[in-house]
């Protein structure tokens, strides 16, 4: 048999030009799931709107857990598994409850946040964003976006507007067309992917991708093992690029364990003998 061990890293900081950090994140490796949500709006709203998202959505998780009759918030979609479609519900909850918030709250208002998420159960990677904040692979020496920006910039790329080479140019470069507590409702974009021995999983706000490049990213993650050492050399060559922004790192390795012989034979054993004892 094969198990998953997981070993993983989180960084946030704040930049070198922000006055407040508004990035949020969870890493929770016994429950496989990891987040990250970049805040925005006005005076302290950003990081209200971020930490109520890091709140909900585990908290959602850990309620359909322990009943799993639990209603879904929003459709089921029948073409991804039950575990993928619970962590999109679990983001529209975080979704209806910062736009409540913000509409109970006037100096909340126009609050929201991004949300990137990523939960493994069993062997698959269920993923779910909103906006701008990425997940990757690494896996095979290459560096797969597993997320595309749910914003201004990528929507004139992919219908031919805007040029890919002058995309981190432009002046509305963080104009977001999706994101959390912003509206009443929220489309979630899902995916899900079958992890392997050796993967690299990434997660990120865009104050990395803002200043490191992509070629960086993977050169300076097979040059750094440990996950938690990525994580703080990551965000150090984002401010040692200008520290424009607020950085978040999540970095989950993957490897699998094989149970030894002894385990296996151990295992008859037990069996046999709770069999003879009957």
């Amino acid at each position: 048999m094969h198990a998953l061990q997981l070993t993983h890293g989180a960084s946030s900081n704040i930049g070198l030009t922000r006055r407040h950090n508004e990035d949020r994140f969870h890493a929770d490796p016994s429950m496989r799931l990891f987040i990250v949500c970049d805040g925005m709006g006005g005076h302290l709203a950003g990081e209200v709107a971020s930490s109520r998202a890091v709140e909900i959505i585990p908290r959602h998780l850990a309620e359909a857990a322990a009943e799993p009759a639990l209603p879904l918030v929003g459709v089921d979609r029948p073409e991804f598994s039950t575990a993928t479609n619970r962590l999109a519900s679990a983001i529209r909850l975080a979704n209806y409850t910062v736009h409540q918030e913000a509409a109970c709250h006037v100096e909340y208002t126009g609050m929201g946040t991004t949300v990137v998420a990523a939960w493994l159960v069993g062997h698959v990677l269920s993923i779910a964003h909103v906006g701008d904040s990425r997940l990757y692979l690494i896996r095979d020496q290459v560096l797969h976006p597993l997320t595309a920006d749910h914003s201004l910039v990528h929507a004139q790329v992919q219908s031919g507007i805007l040029a890919a080479d002058d995309a981190e140019r432009v002046s509305h470069k963080h104009v977001l067309t999706r994101a959390v507590g912003i509206y009443a409702t929220v489309d979630v974009e899902l995916g899900e992917l079958s992890v392997l021995d050796g993967d690299i999983l990434l997660l990120c706000s865009d104050g990395l991708t803002a200043g490191v490049s992509a070629d960086t990213i993977l050169r300076t993650a097979y040059e750094t093992p440990d996950p938690q050492t990525l994580s703080n050399h990551l965000i150090d060559l984002s401010n040692a690029a200008g520290g424009t922004d607020n950085t978040t790192v999540i970095v989950a390795t993957v490897a699998t364990t094989k149970s030894g012989l002894w385990e296996r034979l151990r295992a008859q054993l037990f069996t046999v003998s709770a069999t003879d004892s009957q």
